[in-house]
């Protein structure tokens, strides 16, 4: 029998939310590689091949849960993935104007109360849950945390005015950089990303199937793998007609990649599996995340409610480090960083307040 535990729980939300904000790192290790073609090697390790794995390997008689569970059940987990396939997509653009740091912050900062409030809301329990205790903190945990996304947003803004008038680079190149635009992908990715914690919701049947035949904490494997069957339908639809209309296919094709060999050029194969590999690591980065968000959320016990808005919290936390490492605020001024920095603080004493409901 499982002994719920809040604070191996929150550990294992850590790694989580670690496995996260690093996932679309990869992306820079490849060559002559655009984003569409890493996006659809990425979307079918992320939300196909690796989910698919870790079901098969630690739930037993997978295929006889899913013949089980009911019909809207499957669909329903399935429809909302999809829905967050939008997300998927908004977000990955959004990082392309913004950085990291910043959609991670307004994008999962969104998420991190959505996801919370709206299974709350869907089953009923809003007022039961924050009526206690233990709700008030995570309440005022989640208010402070939307403080963070507010002076992150600031920062961006801030940044953004630098950029234009110094005319000169920062991580981002000036005419990449554009709030507005990145804000707004960052807003739909955060609506969409609460809604993936829905699909998880309306998962939680399959996952109950998979307990009782014995996955143990490894449950939530079940139900991952038909939510994000739907973030890939939607992904691999559209990249896949992006790519058609860009004529990116061409990068799958060795003779794309050329080097130097006695004298002669010939096609890199190396390098095309190279990239091949680099974007399934990040796709696998990715659906690690909520693995361990699985493991975490069975060992938070009555606490559970709170789990998405802690992993996203650490999450926040981990991308800022993350959009740091990668000099993203360089060159922005003084007072600026500082706002950043302020913003950073006061997203993770919120993980700090949310995590105190566990002790």
């Amino acid at each position: 029998m499982m002994t719920p535990n809040p604070i191996e729980g929150i550990g294992l939300h850590a790694i989580g939310a670690t496995s996260a904000s690093t996932c679309y790192l990869p992306f820079h290790k490849t060559k002559k590689w655009s984003w569409v073609s890493y996006w659809l090697i990425q979307s079918l390790f992320a939300w196909i091949l690796t989910p698919l794995a870790l079901a098969l390997l630690t739930i037993p008689h997978f295929f006889d849960v899913i013949h089980e569970a009911s019909a809207q059940t499957l669909w329903l987990t399935f429809l909302f993935g999809g829905m967050y396939g939008f997300g998927g997509m908004s977000f990955g653009f959004a990082t392309r104007y913004i950085g990291y740091s910043l959609t991670y912050a307004i994008s999962i900062g969104l998420s991190a109360v959505l996801g919370t409030l709206l299974p709350l809301l869907l089953h009923g329990t809003l007022g039961t849950y924050f009526g206690g205790e233990d709700g008030h903190i995570i309440a005022v945990g989640m208010i402070i945390a939307m403080i963070g996304v507010g002076l992150c947003g600031v920062a961006g803004f801030k940044k953004e005015q630098e950029i234009k008038l110094s005319q000169s680079g920062s991580h981002i190149h000036t005419k990449q950089f554009n709030m507005r635009l990145g804000l707004l992908l960052a807003i739909i990715a955060g609506v969409l990303s609460g809604v993936f914690n829905i699909a998880l919701e309306y998962g939680q049947p399959v996952s109950d199937i998979a307990a009782q035949k014995g996955a143990g904490i490894f449950e939530g494997n079940a139900k991952l793998v038909i939510a994000t069957s739907g973030c890939f339908v939607i992904n691999f639809i559209w990249f896949t007609i992006l790519g058609l209309r860009e004529k990116r296919f061409k990068e799958f094709s060795s003779s794309h990649y050329l080097s130097k060999e006695n004298n002669q050029i010939i096609p890199d194969k190396a390098r095309l599996w190279k990239n091949i590999c680099w974007s399934a690591f990040g796709g696998i980065l990715w659906c690690m995340q909520f693995f361990f968000y699985g493991l975490g959320h069975v060992k938070m016990g009555h606490l559970q409610f709170a789990s998405w808005v802690i992993h996203m919290s650490m999450l926040i936390f981990f991308s800022f480090v993350v959009g740091i490492g990668m000099k993203e605020w360089k060159n922005v001024s003084g007072k600026t960083y500082s706002i950043l920095i302020i913003a950073l603080i006061t997203l993770a004493a919120s993980f700090i307040i949310m995590s105190y409901a566990g002790l």
